[in-house]
């Protein structure tokens, strides 16, 4: 099926598709960032890098929530556009 003979529904379910599988990669680096973090967490203030490095992980962080919010959106945008199920 092109892009021009999908459905909105389909189109719909292809964006949170990729939204999901963003949301699962930022969240796994989220989790390797800290996972450093908690580990050189004093070598980086003595660099005067732990700064830097913070602003990095809640900037990530604000990119996971965001994503989480517009799966949200979408999966109830889908939602409505599912045709109603057909009686038997």
């Amino acid at each position: 099926m092109t892009a021009d003979t999908k459905t909105p529904l389909e189109h719909v379910n292809d964006v949170l598709a990729q939204l999901k599988e963003m949301r699962h990669y930022a969240k796994n680096n989220v989790e390797a960032l800290t996972t450093q973090w908690l580990l050189f967490d004093g070598e980086l203030k003595k660099l005067k890098q732990a700064g830097p490095i913070e602003a990095l992980m809640t900037r990530q962080s604000e990119l996971h929530d965001a994503l989480n919010e517009q799966i949200a959106a979408l999966d109830e945008l889908a939602a409505t556009l599912r045709p109603p199920p057909e009686e038997a």
